[in-house]
């Protein structure tokens, strides 16, 4: 297998309504580079662990998962959670995704990486979000920019929330 330039990481506990959806979005991703997807799943009790089996057996060259058989967060590691990933990661870039969230833009991770092989001054990328609450079925934009055009932003501004 080529080595990725990307790794996806995916945390993932009790997401079953969602993960379909999140892998999905990874797996539709159309690119000119090799790509890795790496899931922790923190010990799922509600099939959120079946369904990334499943999936891992389609696609055992793409789909790396990591199964806890305690949970970790309950076990107070909530802080290294994350890490887990990040740890086995070998792409050059890390592309975070959680297991209730999902990918629209099949371009996405193309768009990211061509912005960032172009510009190696930059060291982070992102984009807005819509975040649909499933309870009231309301959207909201969480974009916390000012403008609807590229920007850059601080070190600061990041970090703040924006």
């Amino acid at each position: 297998m080529n080595t990725p330039l990307v790794s996806i990481c995916c945390i993932t506990y009790n997401h079953a309504q969602f993960i379909r959806m999140c892998l999905d979005g990874f797996l539709m991703q159309q690119t000119d580079f090799p790509i890795e997807i790496l899931i922790h799943d923190d010990c799922s009790t509600d099939g959120t662990t079946e369904i990334i089996r499943e999936y891992e057996s389609k696609y055992p060259e793409l789909i790396f998962p990591l199964y806890e058989e305690e949970n970790q967060y309950q076990n107070g590691k909530a802080a290294e959670i994350d890490f887990y990933n990040y740890r086995r990661a070998r792409g050059k870039y890390i592309a975070y995704c959680e297991g209730d969230d999902y990918w629209t833009d099949s371009l996405k991770l193309q768009k990211q990486v061509d912005f960032m092989e172009a510009n190696p001054e930059y060291s982070v990328c992102f984009h807005d979000c819509t975040v649909f609450n499933i309870w009231n079925g309301l959207c909201e934009n969480k974009s916390r920019l000012s403008t609807d055009e590229d920007c850059d932003i601080t070190v600061d501004d990041f970090l703040n929330g924006k």
